[in-house]
């Protein structure tokens, strides 16, 4: 088969409500995949970066949500792409590289010659034909995109180290304890189908390990086995700490934008930068305006086309603005995520935050924060149906949907 007909397949893993507690209360209300970002669900913005892949033939999401909560979404980007879109759903959790060997016989069923894996919560400009046009040249099984960082903040991720000349993973620890490197993994891969031989090969080997245990006499002493079930597979410990240095993954360097949206404050971040990237690859969703007849707008702004802005506003920069809200005279947002069916009066401003659904803002009333996009309280907070009253100052809190704020409050969550 010529290289121009071989099929590729992508795969995003979701996660699900067994984890992501730090993104509430947003995700109280909606799977953390399909919070907006500047505009459009998370989990988007990969799948529309996977649809600018030569001879892509299918995109699979895994995750641990009910399949009924994706169900809409599904059906709309399938149509939207004009690529299929499916959503598979995990019992129960086997790691990493297990989920995706879980599914092995859907995703192997258009014969791809090759398989993206994403992480859902990776904020990037995904460089993926670049990738994959890199890891052919490789030769190797897999490709793993990395980022410089700063030495500082290397631990909170895998830290690897590649040769500087053939670009092969030569080592990979998991937040090492101590310095290793400076280059991190990206949790974007492109890997061959023999993946999925690797992945069995450890589970393979886990299942000889505790048929040896059984029969040992010392081992049956032992407290029980607390080792990893046999189809559990992660694919950092288990899958490229043993490979590297063997010539079988490579790496491919991005010198762009990349963060991790785990909390609702880098998510606010996040959708800033999927913004200013639509100036070069969707400028038609960003917003203009000088005052007059529109409002005013400064920096990357998003507005829904349902949304209601009054042409006193000014709004901007990196604000997202979604379906059927109400800006009204005078307001004044800067740095913020409003959500659907908000009402923000006249006068109000907006700064540092994320405003809930069908939440409302008094006039003269001011929701802010220090815009710490690390900190707990660096931004501000409103889940579902949060009413602040006229003239009450919210800074740097949270609160808890079905709120009413009569008075001010500074450094609170607002159970």
């Amino acid at each position: 088969m010529g290289s121009s007909e071989e099929k590729v397949v992508a795969v995003i893993m979701v996660g699900g409500p067994t984890k992501g507690t730090r993104f509430r209360p947003l995700s109280l209300n909606i799977p953390k995949p399909l919070f907006p970002l500047a505009g459009q669900p998370m989990v988007n913005h990969p799948i529309l970066a996977c649809k600018r892949i030569l001879n892509l033939a299918q995109i699979y999401l895994i995750g641990f949500y009910e399949e009924r909560e994706f169900a809409l979404f599904v059906s709309s980007i399938s149509n939207e792409l004009r690529v299929p879109v499916r959503y598979l759903r995990e019992d129960r959790p086997h790691g990493s590289a297990g989920g995706l060997y879980n599914f092995r016989d859907l995703i192997m069923e258009d014969n791809p010659s090759h398989i993206f894996l994403l992480n859902c919560d990776v904020c990037c400009s995904f460089p993926l034909p670049q990738m994959l046009e890199a890891h052919k040249r490789y030769g190797g099984m897999g490709t793993i995109l990395v980022i410089k960082v700063s030495p500082e903040s290397a631990n909170q991720f895998g830290e690897l180290v590649a040769d500087p000349v053939t670009n092969e993973l030569l080592h990979y620890t998991e937040k090492p304890e101590t310095f290793v490197s400076d280059r991190i993994n990206c949790g974007v891969y492109v890997f061959t189908p023999d993946i999925f031989t690797a992945i069995q090969d450890v589970s393979t080997h886990r299942k000889d390990r505790a048929t040896l245990r059984r029969v040992s006499s010392f081992e049956a002493l032992q407290p029980p086995d607390r080792s990893l079930p046999t189809d559990f597979v992660r694919l950092d410990q288990d899958i490229l700490s043993p490979l590297a240095g063997k010539r079988q993954f490579y790496v491919y360097e991005t010198m762009d934008f990349w963060e991790q949206i785990k909390t609702p404050g880098m998510s606010l971040k996040c959708s800033g930068l999927y913004l200013s990237q639509f100036r070069f690859t969707a400028p038609h969703l960003l917003a203009s305006g000088d005052g007059t007849k529109k409002a005013a707008i400064s920096g990357d702004v998003y507005i829904h086309p349902s949304a209601k802005v009054h042409p006193t506003a000014k709004i901007g920069p990196n604000v997202s603005i979604s379906a059927n809200a109400r800006i009204g005279a005078g307001v004044r947002l800067v740095n913020c995520i409003i959500l659907d069916d908000v009402e923000i009066k006249e006068n109000a401003v907006v700064i540092h935050a994320i405003v809930g659904w069908k939440s409302s803002i008094g006039r003269w009333s001011r929701v802010q924060a220090s815009g710490d996009h690390n900190a707990k309280l660096g931004v501000t907070i409103l889940g579902e149906s949060v009413m602040v009253e006229d003239e009450v100052v919210i800074i740097n809190s949270i609160v808890l949907p079905n709120k009413t704020l009569n008075v001010s409050v500074q450094g609170e969550i607002i159970l």
